[in-house]
């Protein structure tokens, strides 16, 4: 089993996926070596952050033509309205699943039976 560390108490060298991150390193395979638990009110379960060795964590692999090719053809699936079939510059909130003004619009149909 993992250590638990209460909030701001883990040893030094010891990071989480995203501190990780921001030092250009990536977890590498390595298993969770402990974790960190941030206590929350109200009998609520506390938050977890599982946590990884700065010593043992690998560089990060770097962007290849193909993986950035691969990113921009999603971001850009993203960013399609599958309605109005136009590039709208945000991504759709999964919520609405159109565009706003599209969401926006009533369509004829509705539009009737109102």
């Amino acid at each position: 089993m993992a250590d638990i560390y209460r909030w701001h108490l883990a040893p030094e060298g010891l990071a989480t996926r995203r501190q990780l991150r921001a030092l250009g390193l990536r977890p590498g395979g390595q298993d969770v070596v402990a974790e960190l638990h941030r206590p929350r009110r109200r009998g609520r379960a506390p938050l977890v952050a599982y946590l990884y060795r700065v010593d043992r964590a690998r560089p990060v692999r770097p962007m290849t033509p193909g993986r950035a090719a691969a990113l921009a053809a999603a971001m850009l699936a993203r960013r399609t309205c599958p309605n109005c079939r136009t590039d709208v510059g945000y991504c759709i909130p999964r919520s609405l699943g159109v565009c706003v003004p599209c969401h926006d619009t009533p369509t004829p149909a509705s539009a009737l039976s109102r």
